[in-house]
């Protein structure tokens, strides 16, 4: 199946494709994003820095999405709670064996916060839908108790009840005991003790005082709210090369971006799915993404590195081995690429995109970038058996025209001027110390 073009240029000039894009894609300004509120946004950067959200206090938010990795962690498979180190160093502990680490890529946050984006993680589990509770989807079990401000709000209340990422293992704590036995919701389910935890330290009640007000207890949905609004502020990335260009500079794209630019929206048909001013279409594609990692679970058997993607929320067998379209800003700078982090280059995931089903049966798991499965329990990268790799390569709807390999270095000239030099590190950084005074995990600049 042929995915249909979101623009169709046909023999346009160059100047007069440029233009059309420009005609079509408005400038990102103010108005696409929340206005900040100053005293939330310093909330919830402490609270993004803090381990006082995972069961054993040893493991934060920013752990896997450092700002000067790409608001990523630069491994294609992270190590989660119990892990050491940061980024390419972080390694398995005998607390973070092996069948711990996390099976999806962690993805990146630039501008998540804009108000367009209503579909949070790579299987879409969290949508905004106003018949929801608090406004949102969640998963089973997870339904919001108060309405939550975004998107990217509720998404921030979730990994913290992960076993793999934040909550831990049952026995380690009561935050993973509550987790284990489903009780998350209510009085004494997880989410209330990790607010309690919060609300019982002085230096963050002073901030949720200026914030909620000082009569009411925090509530999870306020810590999701304060990180959200963090995030928003802290990755809002629109100071780019390409964003100047919308905004009426005709220079500031170079010869070779411009060309990449004229491919992008028209011949080799990217914005297909990578549409709008942030090159995504909110929706679910399956291109063919080689599965290097343990999966989701999605198969018969535990040892068949499934995922199923989309499908595994939505129950529809046309969904299976779809993921969410990410946007493309500063993508140059978030690698490595795909719901597996199987591939470490820009040029390896725009080459695939060409090839989807030859770049799936060809790929070579002992290439995949791995660092982050090395040291304690290591695994050794592999790829599920046959079978799985045709019903992989059948679901692929993905069918792009032909492009030269010069071509193709014009597409990612094109992707490099969606950088924002501005955001790569964060605007406000990590904070000096934690209200609850544990250890910030933050690279050295």
């Amino acid at each position: 199946m042929k995915i249909i073009k979101w623009v169709t240029v046909g023999t346009l000039s160059l100047q007069a494709n440029l233009s059309l894009a420009a005609e079509l894609l408005k400038p990102v300004t103010h108005s696409d994003f929340p206005s900040p509120h100053y005293e939330k946004v310093l909330l919830g950067r402490d609270l993004f820095h803090d381990p006082i959200l995972s069961g054993n206090r040893n493991i934060s938010c920013a752990s896997c999405h450092q700002a000067q990795l790409g608001s990523a962690d630069a491994v294609p498979l992270s190590v989660g709670e119990g892990g050491l180190g940061l980024g390419e160093e972080r390694h398995g502990t005998a607390e973070a064996p092996a069948e711990k680490h996390i099976p999806r890529n962690a993805p990146a946050i630039f501008n998540l916060g804009a108000h367009e984006f209503t579909t949070m993680f790579h299987d879409g589990r969290v949508m905004q839908d106003a018949k929801a509770p608090g406004g949102f989807l969640m998963p089973v079990g997870r339904a919001l108790e108060r309405d939550a401000d975004t998107a990217l709000a509720a998404q921030a209340i979730l990994p913290i009840l992960s076993p793999e990422e934040m909550a831990g293992t049952e026995g380690e704590n009561e935050i993973a005991d509550a987790v284990a036995h489903e009780t998350i919701r209510g009085p004494k389910g997880a989410w209330a003790m990790l607010a309690a935890r919060v609300d019982a330290l002085p230096g963050y009640r002073a901030q949720f005082d200026k914030v909620i007000g000082t009569t009411q207890p925090v509530h999870i949905t306020d810590i999701g709210n304060a990180i959200a609004a963090f995030l928003a502020y802290e990755f809002r990335a629109d100071n780019s090369a390409f964003d100047a260009f919308l905004r009426g500079s005709t220079q500031a794209l170079t010869p070779a971006q411009h060309r990449g630019m004229e491919l992008f929206y028209g011949k080799a048909e990217c914005s297909s799915c990578h549409a709008g001013a942030f090159q995504t279409d909110h929706k679910f594609h399956a291109i063919g993404i080689p599965q290097i990692g343990p999966g989701k679970g999605h198969g018969a058997t535990d040892d068949d590195f499934a995922d199923h993607g989309r499908a595994a929320i939505s129950g529809k067998d046309e969904d299976k081995y779809c993921f969410r379209t990410p946007s493309l800003r500063n993508v140059a700078l978030t690698g490595p690429y795909g719901h597996s982090g199987a591939y470490a280059t820009l040029e390896e995931i725009v080459r695939h995109h060409f090839s989807p089903r030859d770049s799936l049966m060809s790929y070579d798991p002992q290439k995949a970038p791995v660092p982050a499965l090395a040291g304690y329990g290591a695994v050794t990268p592999q790829m599920p058996d046959q079978a799985e790799l045709e019903r992989i390569a059948s679901a692929i709807t993905l069918d792009l025209p032909p492009v030269s390999d010069a071509e193709i270095a014009e597409i990612i000239a094109f992707l490099h001027a969606l950088t924002d030099p501005s955001s790569a590190k964060g605007r406000l950084g990590a904070p000096k110390f934690l209200p609850s005074k544990l250890k910030i995990d933050t690279l050295a600049d």
